[in-house]
């Protein structure tokens, strides 16, 4: 697939989108006119600028209304078309797209359009030119792919052809399947959406998102675009007010990443299988100076216990049962925050080298003699994620050390339940295709909770067949502006008797974040509970849920050791799968009022 994008995409100067969609490695860009009228640079000098980068012009976008039903107006539409072939032949491009009308007095019937089209096509090919006809799903008369494609075969002019967007195609729920009998396709655009229940014009001017971030069947677009025979660049055309803001390095490698995802998913072996994670291996805090010692007490209290140092010292191993826990106490940072992931795979350097074809940067980590080599990446928001095998074993590089005499705690750990990690405002769509696209989990259902200083959006990804479970959270702008960050990432313990793990932490010292009696009094009325077992969740703090199979979930929150990092411990019966989402506005309010220590 030859890949390219609409610098539109992107924030910054036109020279700063160049630059960044070549650094990236995109083969070409679309050049969207408002981009090059606002530049200083003349389209000569673009056009030298890209060939210096190495990045192709192919489109230059968008030529809007090319027909009226006015006579003199429609004449001002081709002097308009002239003046912009001079500029499309100083770009070096030979591709100009052309937009369906959406003025009143757009041509209503098929053969007068096509007439008119035909007389453009004349002028774009005398120049050296092509028109690439694109049907605007709110177009005038032309809205959907099909009516296009029978205008530009009713033309029959050689520069004239179409160009499917899958945008306008999905987003009316088109059935993209006849774009595969389509004769000329001259450009593909591909955008991803939410699934929204709005106008499409609004959809499409905020919302686009880059392929595997949304809700449509791309892959099955993308498929029926190859049937037709398009060898062409396949180009992004995403509008995203967040990316629009965004860094535009960070966004192209994004986008860049999401059109390689793309092709896997249209013919699945493009890239390298994704080997789904088998278990959790470990998960990383980083906790240094004040920070360590509320993490080691915090660790204690809920029953894990320090039973190895690895061999080069200041990171420590604490474990209970299959739960384990590496503190790193190299931060740099004087606070706890969860820092990285490890992840049991049976194949770790093929999961690396499909995250090196993802562009998901690996961590070259220095390896001492016997020491596990274990292959490591970077996730978007600047979390580890690292692949472990148990060949050699990865715990054999921490040196065990003899663990105090204790008294056995009742109601053990079964495992790790899940991870959840805060994103920038900005970064939530980027995690979670990181999180699809390079570790093959599936996305869930998007959540908005009430918090004090706002909405948070909530997505939960999972394995299909593996207990992993990462869910992502951001919050509103407002709190970070404030000096308050409105969550932070936490790892929640699975247990078989929360009840018995929470007065053991308790007894031990530990402190419960302390839950509203409100929130007691109306969970009573919500589940009709047994008076004795809603009490003996009030005096516990422990937090109820179920669903509508009956299944049910308890969760309980350690006091927040740091604004970044908290402790969860979960029970699941009758095989609930969600994550609690309803209790979250009750856990956010609380951690407002009782912050962690720093």
């Amino acid at each position: 697939m030859r890949t390219s994008i609409a610098t539109v995409s992107l924030a910054g100067t036109l020279p700063e989108k160049l630059r960044a969609a070549a650094a990236a490695g995109f083969d070409a860009v679309e050049v969207f006119e408002p981009d090059l009228v606002t530049s200083p640079l003349r389209p000569a000098q673009v056009r030298s600028l890209a060939a210096d980068l190495g990045v192709r012009i192919a489109l230059y976008q968008p030529f809007r209304d090319p027909d009226d039903v006015d006579p003199s107006r429609a004449a001002r539409v081709r002097e308009r078309l002239r003046r912009k072939l001079d500029v499309v032949r100083e770009l070096g491009c030979d591709l100009v797209l052309v937009c369906s009308s959406v003025h009143a007095g757009a041509v209503r019937d098929d053969d007068g359009l096509a007439a008119q089209l035909s007389a453009l096509a004349d002028d774009a090919s005398a120049a050296g030119v092509r028109l690439a006809y694109e049907a605007l799903a709110w177009g005038a008369h032309v809205s959907d792919y099909r009516h296009g494609a029978r205008v530009v075969a009713l033309a029959d002019h050689p520069a004239l052809g179409t160009c499917v967007d899958s945008f306008h195609v999905l987003s009316r729920g088109d059935d993209p399947d006849g774009i595969a009998d389509l004769q000329k396709v001259f450009f593909c655009q591909v955008a991803d959406a939410p699934l929204l229940g709005m106008d499409v014009l609004p959809w499409s001017r905020h919302h686009r998102l880059f392929p595997g971030q949304g809700g449509f069947d791309l892959a099955r677009f993308q498929r029926a675009v190859l049937a037709c025979g398009y060898d062409g660049p396949v180009s992004l055309e995403v509008f995203n007010d967040l990316y629009r803001q965004a860094d535009p390095g960070r966004t192209a490698v994004d986008a860049l990443r999401s059109l390689r995802y793309l092709a896997d998913r249209a013919v699945p072996g493009t890239l390298p299988a994704a080997p789904v994670p088998r278990d959790w291996a470990f998960v990383e805090v980083a906790a240094s100076g004040a920070g360590l010692p509320a993490v080691e007490s915090l660790l204690t209290a809920f029953g894990l216990r320090r039973t190895g140092v690895h061999r080069r010292g200041e990171v420590d191993l604490w474990t209970r049962g299959p739960v384990r826990v590496v503190v790193n106490q190299r931060s740099a940072q004087d606070r706890a925050r969860l820092s990285s992931l490890g992840l049991e795979v049976d194949q770790p350097h093929a999961l690396a080298e499909r995250a090196r074809d993802l562009l998901a940067p690996l961590v070259h980590r220095p390896v001492g003699p016997g020491e596990a080599e274990i292959p490591s990446l970077v996730a978007p928001d600047g979390t580890w994620v690292q692949f472990c095998s148990t060949a050699p074993e990865w715990r054999d590089d921490f040196v065990p050390v003899p663990a105090p005499a204790q008294t056995p705690s009742a109601g053990g750990f079964t495992g790790i339940d899940h991870v959840t990690l805060p994103q920038p405002f900005a970064g939530f769509d980027a995690a979670g295709l990181f999180l699809t696209a390079v570790l093959g989990l599936e996305a869930g259902e998007l959540s908005e909770v009430p918090a004090p200083d706002g909405l948070v959006r909530s997505r939960p990804h999972t394995s299909p067949r593996s207990p992993v479970r990462i869910a992502l959270n951001v919050g509103p702008t407002s709190a970070t502006l404030r000096g308050r960050p409105l969550t932070g990432g936490h790892v929640a313990f699975a247990t078989n008797d929360l009840v018995a793990v929470v007065d053991g932490f308790l007894a031990a010292g530990g402190r419960a974040l302390p839950v509203p009696g409100n929130y007691h009094d109306d969970l009573a009325a919500r589940f009709d509970l047994d008076e004795e077992f809603c009490e003996s969740l009030r005096r516990r703090g422990i937090l109820y849920d179920r669903d509508e199979r009956g299944g049910e979930f308890l969760q309980f929150f350690a006091r927040s050791v740091s604004r970044e990092f908290f402790v969860e411990v979960v029970e699941r019966r009758g095989g609930y799968a969600g994550f609690g989402a309803g209790n979250t506005a009750v856990r956010l309010a609380a951690q407002r009022v009782a912050p962690g220590e720093d």
